[in-house]
């Protein structure tokens, strides 16, 4: 079946994936959206409020539908997953969403998809590992979301330090997606000026790696912190989500930390986490050769033993 460059589909109609799908209608990237959940009555409900918005925005069809409605696809976000509590780590989610998938990403394949399949639930890492092992489709035409909104929020909060504006700032935060992730201050900087210089610029002279501590711990902790706030995160998570299909279906070979298949690079393999790739309209094109120091990469390979030991704790056969 042929891909339709114009469509996505969304699976999941929680709050992130309405969220998503009302970024995605504004974006105008698409002109047909299909959403998909365990509860059809939501996803008609949801595809219904959401196509309100179209005569504000540009041509757009918003429909409730099954999967057979989305094998033609350019992207298929997976949203759908256990909510995250309070107190909880998102690897503490992993048996409950990964029994979801073993009923999600078979149906995808079944139908012969041939486009890119873009996890966005929680654990991603652990997901977007099993959503690859699950569906048989290329690795790189399966990542997720990884560390693109926590790189943002990294950019965000050096914004707020720095007095300058979030975009011309570039800094990675890699790894997990999660509890293990960390800021790779050895490449960040601000329009090629190095981070701790930028500081002195804007008169911080003093405890630069205090601040960074200070400023990593702050995005590691951001999710938590909304979640005792409001009980959910969804609309950062849902730009990002925006972002990463605006890479793909415009071809912008853009850099961004999306968690992939790992294949040797820095010494990892059989896992999925976040290093910044070329992101395009055929999903993942090339990795780039990304400078980490010793500490950093040990930090890299600590995160990689991490989800390693959590994806061996997961049944991923089809067997259930």
């Amino acid at each position: 079946m042929a891909v339709n460059a114009r469509k996505v589909a969304i699976i999941g109609c929680g709050f992130v994936g309405s969220s998503t799908a009302f970024a995605l209608m504004q974006s105008g990237l698409f002109s047909e959206i299909v959403m998909l959940d365990a509860d059809r009555k939501k996803a008609e409900g949801e595809a219904l409020d959401i196509s309100h918005g179209v005569p504000f925005s540009q041509p757009c069809e918003i429909y409730a539908g099954d999967y057979d409605d989305i094998a033609d696809s350019a992207i298929i976000i997976v949203t759908a997953g256990a909510a995250q509590k309070p107190g909880e780590t998102r690897l503490d989610l992993i048996k409950k969403n990964v029994g979801i998938f073993k009923s999600i990403i078979p149906e995808i394949a079944k139908r012969n998809f041939k486009g890119i399949l873009l996890i966005v639930a929680n654990p991603v890492d652990v997901l977007t590992y099993a959503a690859k092992q699950l569906s048989g489709l290329p690795d790189s035409h399966v990542f997720g979301s990884g560390t693109v909104l926590d790189s943002a929020r990294l950019r965000f909060n050096l914004s707020e330090h720095l007095g300058v504006d979030p975009r011309s700032i570039h800094a990675f935060i890699i790894g997990e997606h999660g509890d293990s992730e960390f800021a790779a201050w050895s490449s960040a900087n601000v329009s090629g000026v190095e981070i701790s210089r930028f500081c002195e610029m804007r008169g911080f002279y003093h405890d630069h790696d205090q601040a960074k501590a200070n400023i990593s711990e702050e995005v590691k902790n951001a999710a938590y912190d909304i979640i005792s706030k409001k009980r959910a995160t969804y609309y950062g998570i849902a730009m990002s989500a925006k972002r990463i299909c605006e890479a793909i279906i415009r071809d912008e070979k853009s850099i961004l930390p999306v968690s992939s298949i790992q294949h040797g690079r820095f010494g990892l393999t059989d896992v999925a986490l976040s290093i910044p790739v070329i992101v395009g309209k055929d999903g993942i094109e090339n990795e780039i050769p990304f400078a980490l120091n010793d500490d950093e990469l040990k930090k890299l390979r600590d995160s990689a033993e991490t989800l390693k030991n959590t994806i061996k704790s997961c049944d991923l056969s089809l067997d259930d």
